[in-house]
């Protein structure tokens, strides 16, 4: 593949729902554009961007995969994404490098969830869109029922640029707004020109004269043209709706088959004549040389500088630092500094990547996609630059991850090998968190869904070839007291020799502060208790406190009060003590009306307006209480509740399964609660054998 300059450059990212036809989309584009010789299919499992054994295995795609095409003398970088929520990072990590993007919708399928969510990640990364609807050659696609839905969603800006010919419940064509003419596909699927048939002249008119209004207002010459009555030239028409696509006035709305390569032609046309280019995109990062602001805007004059938008880790192909060049002109044998990590880098070989395979290529203009290998220490969103001018860039924005679970390996013996496989996974994947939870004594993997983590688990059996289980995690419960006691705890122990002696007479109470573990006090009056033991106290009560006597637990808000005690001369040591402390401390606790706390979590589920009482139903059912609900403005409200955190596991499938994929959730630990009767009997039993016996640890 040549260079491409910037203004000769198109990333587009491909969005949408599950199953709406991103990838055959992909693959009819490739084919056109001849860089391949046949389609591969999804079921098939030979597509180009979906090359990774899971994505074969599951029919659908994971991982962001970047397929460059050529087409009318200009370079198309293609992101094609995933569909399914669990892999929404991906998603993010593509519209960071894109400068547009085209959102596939099922024809059959109409507007669905992933639609939506489509869109609003365009809002969210400010970028032009453009509707594809896909699967126009299946007899239940409705062009028409997609753009009313569209429409009432998104109002005017929907544009259709082409809409479909039907002949006997059968997709032969399409008319095209912009030209006024019509096409259908011959023999050889050629679109040739015909005549537009009269039951379509009512559309065409009405989509027109949409079109020559938006036209119209890009500037107050259009404007005054237009209600004088005059026509406008293609060239004009096309150089507005180029500038209206691009500030997102206008939002195109076309079709075809991909299965059958129709009105796939037309797109890539489309992209190249109205989606920008990088050239004059703003871009801004920070100078840390003088801490000014760096216009970097894809211009490639400036200082050279790129950002690692996504980094590939395959056991098969390596690693790669996909990179977006924000700057200048990167070409092989160019020496970068990686400000983040301190670290100097040649460029050794440059590439291209077309799925999982590399070309090389010997240099990158600004707002170009390519990737730099055996970049160890570089990670996702690290910026490139050189020492001479060190420029940083914003890190890229990815979802939080919400949903976690307990991961422990079926052979003991893998634990470094599976560290090693997350770590690298992890790299990969921003969305995807490997916590070691040592208070618990548990590791964690928290993802995007149950999904993302099964996939992640199908991965380490089959790239890395270790095996995890994946189970429910463990809630941090506490345990405190409500009462007060007062007792005594006596250590006596005779072997022959020097025996063992400690005595404390002790009070216990609420603390009334759920932060601090306890707090000791002493008040021995006469020397009862000698004051080089008092440490020695505190150390068993520190113990104590690690794994209380109710349930195990750690225990929180506890006052201690050593008054009285008494000591052997001989006999008498810290040890004893120590083990008289936990003695004094165990019966203490347990006469002190003890009970276990459950941590409460904030949660903040996002919804639209119609699934509201659904959700606030099924809170009530997790013991969580309403606070009160938050109108965003976009029909959609921000229901805010507290809810016990055992609870909330498993609560990211049932939220997507009552509201169809549309909604949302945060949370974050607020406090300690105590919990209901039945929630500590049941996990007091189910903890039995984690008690410890004081006396078989002497």
């Amino acid at each position: 593949m040549k260079v491409y300059t910037t203004d000769k450059i198109r990333n587009v990212a491909i969005l949408g729902h599950g199953g709406a036809g991103k990838t055959s989309l992909v693959e009819a584009m490739a084919y056109l554009s001849k860089m391949t010789t046949r389609m591969g299919k999804v079921d098939d499992g030979n597509t180009i961007s979906d090359y990774s054994k899971e994505e074969q295995k599951r029919k659908f795609s994971i991982f962001t995969s970047v397929v460059p095409l050529e087409w009318d003398d200009t370079k198309i970088n293609i992101l094609d994404t995933p569909g399914f929520f669990d892999f929404v990072g991906e998603v993010e990590e593509a519209l960071a490098a894109a400068a547009s993007a085209i959102i596939v919708i099922n024809g059959k399928a109409g507007v669905e969830p992933g639609t939506k969510r489509a869109w609003d990640l365009c809002e969210k990364f400010n970028i032009p869109r453009y509707f594809y609807i896909s699967n126009m050659d299946v007899d239940d696609a409705s062009f028409k029922k997609v753009l009313e839905e569209l429409t009432e969603l998104y109002g005017k800006k929907i544009a259709p640029f082409n809409f479909p010919i039907r002949e006997n419940e059968k997709y032969v064509g399409y008319v095209n707004v912009v030209s006024e003419k019509g096409y259908k596909w011959n023999d050889k699927n050629e679109a040739v020109e015909c005549d537009i048939p009269d039951y379509l002249t009512e559309y065409l008119t009405t989509y027109r004269e949409s079109l020559m209004e938006a036209v119209a207002e890009t500037s107050d010459d259009f404007m005054e043209r237009y209600f004088g009555g005059e026509s406008f030239s293609d060239s004009e028409i096309r150089a507005a709706l180029h500038m209206s696509v691009c500030d997102g006035t206008i939002v195109p709305l076309c079709c075809g088959s991909n299965t059958l390569c129709q009105g796939v032609f037309t797109l890539l046309d489309d992209i190249v004549k109205y989606l920008p280019s990088p050239e004059g995109r703003k871009l801004a990062g920070i100078s840390t040389a003088t801490s000014e602001v760096f216009e970097a805007d894809y211009d490639f004059s400036k200082p050279k500088s790129a950002i690692v938008w996504k980094t590939i880790v395959d056991p098969y192909i390596g690693k790669y630092s996909m990179i977006k060049v924000c700057s200048g002109v990167i070409k092989t044998g160019d020496v970068l500094f990686n400000d983040s990590r301190d670290q100097e880098i040649k460029v050794a070989k440059l590439y291209t990547m077309c799925g999982s395979k590399a070309t090389e290529i010997n240099e990158l203009h600004a707002g170009d996609i390519g990737a730099l290998s055996k970049l160890d220490l570089t990670r996702t969103g690290d910026t490139l630059s050189t020492k001479a001018n060190t420029i940083h860039y914003a890190m890229i924005k990815v979802s939080t991850p919400y949903n976690p679970m307990r991961y422990r390996p079926v052979n003991k013996g893998d634990v470094d090998k599976i560290s090693q496989a997350l770590a690298k996974i992890c790299a990969e994947d921003l969305t995807l968190k490997n916590i070691n939870d040592s208070e618990n004594r548990q590791t964690l993997l928290v993802g995007m869904g149950d999904q993302h983590l099964d996939v992640v688990r199908s991965r380490l059996i089959s790239d890395y070839k270790v095996e995890i289980i994946l189970s429910t995690p463990k809630v941090a419960y506490r345990e405190t007291i409500i009462g007060q006691s007062d007792v005594e705890g006596k250590y006596k122990k005779q072997t022959g020799g020097h025996g063992q002696y400690g005595h404390v007479k002790m009070k216990f109470m609420p603390l009334g502060d759920m932060t601090k573990t306890y707090e000791f006090d002493e008040e021995v009056v006469g020397g009862a208790v000698p004051k080089n033991f008092f440490p020695a106290v505190e150390k068993g009560l520190a113990d104590s406190v690690e794994k209380g006597p109710l349930a195990a637990y750690p225990v929180v808000g506890v006052k201690a009060v050593l008054y009285d005690g008494s000591y052997h001369p001989v006999d008498s040591s810290e040890q004893s003590f120590k083990m008289a402390t936990r003695m004094a401390f165990k019966e203490g606790f347990m006469k002190a009306t003890p009970v276990l706390l459950e941590p409460i979590m904030t949660l903040k589920v996002d919804v639209p307006d119609k699934y509201t009482g659904d959700v606030m139903g099924d809170l009530n059912k997790r013991r969580g209480r309403v606070l009160g609900m938050n109108p965003t403005g976009n029909g959609r409200q921000v229901i805010e509740a507290e809810i016990p955190e055992s609870n909330i596991f498993g609560y990211n499938t049932d939220l997507r399964s009552m509201t169809g994929g549309s909604g949302d959730f945060s949370y974050e630990f607020n406090r300690y609660e105590q919990a209901p009767f039945d929630v500590q009997q049941a996990e007091i039993e189910a903890r039995k054998d984690k008690l410890v016996d004081i006396s078989e640890e002497d």
